[in-house]
């Protein structure tokens, strides 16, 4: 069970309470029955763990040529495209406590299961729900939550402007995004859109063409990567945001960036504000749009 449960229990439990209260001393037999559910309620919210969070769930719709209507999908894209989405989810997963290799399987995926818990209503689609391996405090999102999220974002931002691409696509470890990229592709081939909904926020493509475009914004030929060597100065970090700004020793011009969610103790980095470094860092570029630095790992600064 988990927090949502305990929130059904304790709703219950107050309904109960009101309705003894409300009910006459006469009435015994229904007294009786509400006082032994009163005390089953009180039993089960006993047993619940107080630190449990509700897993993390997703809406996934789909329309087009292999969608009747409400009716049904075609057996083969419905399992490619929830296959390759919820291979997507499980490679950003993956990506946030290390970077993932190039080939290979992806890390932990047993740790990154998706239920298929229903069907959607309304329009043909699944209700997904994160499969919970280890319990996690109430405050803590999961990495599957966290990885919702993003995909979320990343797919939103293919329908915006090229600094919202760039800002994501900036956080996303390559591999990831390539795995996103062969999800619009399962759609695009098939001439199918989506639809994504997750905590309390949606993304939608409305018809095939948008779906072509995202793809091409994600193509290697209009998102660039590279890895660089930047050599200046600090000047500042916020480690809640994970946020820097660096000077650079070439032309004096300041950068904005991220650390990397691997990168430890960001913290550290307002030690040593102003002092001459090298920093390695992932450059993102979508087009002709500003570039986005992403810092790859902790320097290393001289010894005094």
């Amino acid at each position: 069970m988990n927090s949502e449960d305990r929130l059904h229990l304790l709703a219950e439990q107050n309904f109960l309470r009101r309705d003894l209260a409300e009910t006459p001393e006469t009435a015994r037999l229904t007294r009786m029955s509400i006082e032994a559910r009163l005390r089953k309620v009180g039993v089960e919210l006993a047993a619940l763990p107080i630190d449990e969070r509700a897993p993390a769930r997703a809406r996934l719709t789909f329309d087009g040529i292999p969608v009747i209507r409400s009716h049904g999908i075609f057996a083969d894209f419905g399992m490619k495209a929830v296959s390759s989405f919820t291979e997507a989810v499980a490679s950003v997963a993956a990506s946030l406590s290390a970077p993932l290799a190039a080939m290979g399987p992806i890390p932990n995926r047993d740790q990154h299961q998706l239920l298929i818990t229903s069907t959607a209503v309304g329009s043909f689609g699944f209700e997904l729900e994160e499969y919970p391996t280890e319990q996690l405090p109430l405050e803590e999102a999961s990495p599957v939550a966290t990885a919702l999220e993003r995909t979320q974002a990343l797919l939103l931002s293919t329908l915006g402007n090229d600094d919202d691409l760039a800002d994501i696509a900036s956080e996303t470890d390559p591999r990831a995004l390539d795995k996103v990229r062969t999800f619009l592709k399962v759609l695009a081939d098939n001439s199918a859109v989506c639809a994504l909904q997750y905590g309390g926020r949606g993304v939608r493509f409305n018809n095939v063409d948008q779906v072509n475009r995202s793809l091409a914004r994600l193509a290697a030929d209009n998102l660039h990567e590279s890895e660089d060597q930047l050599e200046g100065e600090f000047i500042g970090v916020l480690p809640n945001s994970r946020s820097f700004e660096f000077r650079l020793a070439r032309d004096g011009q300041i950068i904005h960036g991220k650390v990397s969610p691997q990168v430890q103790g960001v913290d550290i980095i307002n030690n040593h504000l102003h002092s001459a470094v090298q920093i390695d860092v992932t450059r993102t570029q979508v087009g002709n749009g500003r570039p986005r630095y992403l810092l790859a790992q902790m320097p290393q600064w001289a010894q005094s």
